[in-house]
């Protein structure tokens, strides 16, 4: 299961142990932090982003996000050192323009975002993200409303097949789900090792390959914490607050999450499809993002080296242009839910 890429035992920023962000060095290069203005790093986690650019200019400023109160918390230090230039904002990061207004600004020269689970939360055996140690079965960043338990024991076999196949990308997604049912009707599920253990009985490792439970605990993180819905709403977010030539950059670790930004880049540069030899050609929308990215930015060799959580990481990036912005894209949001919630809001997969 994939994290946000920081390193092995990264504690929070300012703690004794080191964080070691992913594409730090093209994540600076793309906000431009060296120009110095206001910034929103919309997944601080450890706050290796927002300490780098603090870093970059002394004047830069950072509203700083996350969901989890023990970032929050754990940033404490961070903005003591920095006072008036670091905001740590709790929240979601889909809110992230209704939540840099909260704290005075109208506008901002650049977002980040670091989309997924961070090391600090997989390390955690209490949070339950991981099955490498045993603890309960929660997954929850705000660590508030239903946890992945609750899913697991409460949703219909459909809805756990839906759930693995489409955010975990599990191909034995119903026999999961089917056994998940069995298993639920004896006892419970209550820990990390129950359900792993179960899919680990039912697909075979490759020699090599990763945990069996791999996919169907990310299919579960996504599901729980509306991962995807998150990214979406927060890239309009962007849109919406960044001024003309501010810089949104993007981090993703796995297909589902790059599948959303690449279209929504696409969409916003132009760059998508406007027609066809059988349809007339569409009236090409006004763009509000101007590329700077062609195709994804992915980590050296050296990085990988370095930290092996960085390998599927996948840097896209655009400049805000001065085109008001755009009504949300339905066809972006449609890739965010299941199947069966895009029917019910007249859309189609």
């Amino acid at each position: 299961m994939m994290g946000r890429g920081d390193g092995p035992g990264a504690g929070a920023a300012g703690g004794p142990t080191r964080h070691v962000p992913v594409l730090l060095a093209e994540v600076c290069t793309a906000l431009d932090v060296k120009r110095g203005g206001t910034f929103i790093d919309g997944t601080f986690g450890a706050g290796g982003y927002t300490r780098a650019i603090l870093d970059g200019h002394p004047q830069n400023r950072v509203i700083a996000i996350d969901r989890d109160p023990d970032a929050i918390a754990g940033g404490a230090s961070l903005a003591a050192k920095f006072k008036k230039r670091l905001m740590l904002v709790p929240g979601r990061f889909g809110d992230l323009d209704e939540l840099a207004r909260s704290q005075g600004f109208e506008s901002v020269d650049g977002v980040v975002l670091d989309i997924g689970v961070s090391s600090m939360q997989l390390d955690q055996a209490e949070r339950g993200f991981s099955f490498r140690n045993d603890g309960p079965l929660d997954m929850r960043m705000e660590q508030d409303g239903p946890s992945a338990a609750d899913l697991v024991n409460e949703s219909s076999e459909a809805e756990l097949a839906d759930i693995f196949y489409h955010y975990g990308e599990e191909r034995r997604a119903r026999a999961v789900a089917r056994a998940i049912i069995e298993m639920r009707r004896r006892q419970p599920f209550e820990t990390t090792r129950q359900l792993a253990d179960l899919v680990a009985s039912l697909i075979r490792q490759e020699p090599g390959g990763i945990h069996p439970a791999t996919r169907v605990f990310q299919g579960l993180r996504i599901a729980v914490n509306d991962e995807l819905g998150e990214l979406v709403r927060a890239l309009h977010a962007a849109e919406r607050i960044l001024k003309p030539g501010g810089r949104l950059v993007v981090v993703t670790f796995h297909s589902l999450e790059d599948r959303i930004v690449k279209q929504f880049f696409a969409a916003r540069t132009g760059r998508a499809a406007t027609g066809s030899r059988h349809l007339p050609t569409a009236a090409a929308p006004e763009t509000t993002f101007d590329a700077m990215t062609r195709g994804p930015v992915g980590p050296s060799e050296q990085e990988m080296a370095r930290n092996p959580r960085a390998r599927s990481a996948k840097l896209r990036a655009g400049a805000r242009t001065e085109t008001p912005p755009q009504e949300p894209l339905s066809a972006i949001t449609m890739l965010a839910e299941l199947p069966q919630t895009a029917e019910k809001r007249g859309g189609r997969r």
